[in-house]
């Protein structure tokens, strides 16, 4: 069985939430795999930093990534994992400065098309963590519970696929203020993906850097944000033309690259 290991942390979904609980640690957070004679397994590995025990409850979603929007859980999905999937313990119990592993073993039939089946296998805290806000106005103490989660995303591979990347544009959101460039991958296996800019106008380089990696689901499309800033500070662009060229990198160290170059322009 061939699988690669990843620690690629979801950060516009696991953002708040690792900060409830800063002191448990998950690892990894991005499994792929690929099947051997319709079977895949691995580990999840859960660590307490904490002086308390940590109690948590384990399933699984269906999940995609929206193209704006990012990370989303689904209701069902013709690409669900989860029917195929086992795992153990389904509830955690880890003790103070201890670790314990989440197993899990995947079972495909044998009639089950060829694609990629994905679910994210979330760690479900069984206490709440109560946060206190004071009101801007009256004073009054607002108390909210919040049950922390943490997620690992599960990649399981049926038959020869692969991500078939392509940059279709590059535009200046003015919602968000940001620089986006739409990426498509017409494969049928997700890419984790990082970018390398250069950003030009006319033929002056303004801005030169490297993005942070970006899941690109199979058989969709994502918006990547070109982070233009320096040392804390973002580039100023002009109204006019630009053009914005580099490479796509995915893979060990992100050596496989895709050279692309577009233009945009900033209204």
């Amino acid at each position: 069985m061939i699988s690669r290991v990843s620690g690629i942390l979801l950060t516009s979904f696991l953002s708040w939430e690792t900060a409830v609980r800063a002191d448990i640690a998950i690892s990894p957070l991005v499994i792929e795999t690929e099947v051997k004679r319709g079977q895949a397994q691995g580990t999840i590995t859960v660590t307490n930093g904490d002086a308390k025990e940590f109690r948590a409850r384990v399933y699984s979603l269906p999940f995609t990534y929206d193209v704006e929007d990012g990370f989303k859980l689904l209701d069902s999905s013709p690409l669900d994992l989860t029917p195929y999937l086992q795992f153990s313990p389904r509830e955690l119990q880890v003790p103070s400065t201890d670790n314990r592993r989440i197993r899990f073993i995947v079972r495909f039939p044998p009639s089950l098309p060829d694609g990629e089946y994905r679910a994210m296998l979330f760690t479900e805290n069984l206490e709440a963590t109560i946060q206190e806000e004071p009101g801007k106005t009256s004073g009054v103490i607002f108390k909210t519970a919040i049950v922390p989660r943490v997620g690992v995303a599960v990649y399981v591979r049926k038959g020869n696929i692969s991500h078939n990347l392509s940059v279709v544009n590059a535009r200046f959101n003015p919602n968000s203020k940001q620089l986006q460039v739409l990426v498509k991958n017409t494969g049928k296996a997700t890419a984790i993906i990082q970018g390398e800019w250069t950003i030009k106008k006319e033929e002056r380089v303004i801005f030169n850097g490297r993005g942070m990696d970006t899941t690109v689901i199979a058989e969709g499309q994502r918006y990547l944000a070109v982070d233009y800033s320096t040392s804390g500070s973002k580039t100023q662009l002009e109204p006019g033309e630009y053009q914005l060229s580099g490479n796509l990198g995915w893979g060990v160290n992100r050596t496989n690259k895709i050279p692309f170059s577009v233009k945009f322009a900033i209204p």
